[in-house]
């Protein structure tokens, strides 16, 4: 120890001076350390430079927000710091580095664009009128072809079963019981007589007569079965048979 050394007398200010902005700079730099973990997240920037320390806070890309001062005390002058040039160029080349690491998508220069187009046409409403029916026929004719070809599968099936006289199931059918029975199971139902069975529908000629037509004559009616064939119980001491048309001037019978 220096003999001069009085502590009675030295005078200490220097001293105090220099105790009182240690403190203040632990302080301030425990505070920025801190404060750097809970700011990483928001896209904070913190940093000691010399005898002061510098705190700035960017905004992450999302917020877009302008960059923010943040001052501190350092002996009671105030510190700020602010998004300098050197971050801005740091972020510029963030940026540059995300754009060239991004997929590209490239197209040929001769490639063509094509467009379909396709042409509109106005009709009238009587036009209209006319087409929908036409549309209405077509459907009824193809419903009216389906179900002639029911009929004439289901009337394949009793082939052999035996006249009876009066008879209306497959343990024996007469002409107009065979008839009824078949077209009952296309959801058609039909007078139980033959001449009954010839006002059951609309008549249509024979070059017109499709499969599944009832063929009428007097006192007999059967099923035609297409190509000049027909399906009948025709009299007793027979069965029911797949045959051609013997009938004089028949007349054709479309139902349903």
């Amino acid at each position: 120890m220096d003999p001069s050394f009085n502590p009675t007398t030295t005078p200490r200010g220097r001293g105090r001076h220099r105790a009182a902005h240690r403190p203040v700079l632990a302080e301030v730099a425990r505070a920025a350390t801190e404060q750097a973990g809970a700011m990483a997240g928001r896209g904070a920037v913190v940093a000691a430079a010399g005898s002061g320390v510098l705190l700035s806070l960017i905004a992450p890309p999302a917020q877009a927000a302008p960059a923010t001062e943040i001052s501190t005390s350092l002996g009671g002058s105030p510190v700020k710091g602010a998004l300098n040039s050197a971050d801005l160029n740091a972020l510029t080349a963030q940026a540059r580095e995300s754009v060239a690491a991004a997929p590209m998508v490239s197209v040929a220069t001769d490639a063509e664009l094509k467009v379909e187009t396709s042409t509109v046409s106005v009709v009238s409403a009587a036009e209209n009128e006319e087409y929908q029916a036409e549309r209405a026929a077509e459907a009824a004719a193809e419903a009216a072809a389906e179900r002639g070809a029911s009929v004439v599968s289901i009337a394949m099936r009793y082939l052999g079963v035996p006249y009876v006289w009066g008879g209306t199931t497959p343990s024996g059918f007469d002409c107009s019981g065979f008839t009824s029975y078949v077209y009952a199971q296309v959801g058609i139902d039909l007078p139980r007589t033959s001449s009954a069975q010839r006002y059951a529908g609309t008549v249509v000629p024979w070059s017109e007569a499709q499969p599944g037509d009832m063929i009428w004559t007097p006192g007999h009616i059967a099923i035609y079965a297409g190509d000049g064939m027909q399906i009948e119980a025709p009299v007793p001491g027979k069965s029911v048979r797949y045959t051609s048309i013997w009938q004089s001037g028949p007349t054709f019978i479309r139902v349903g």
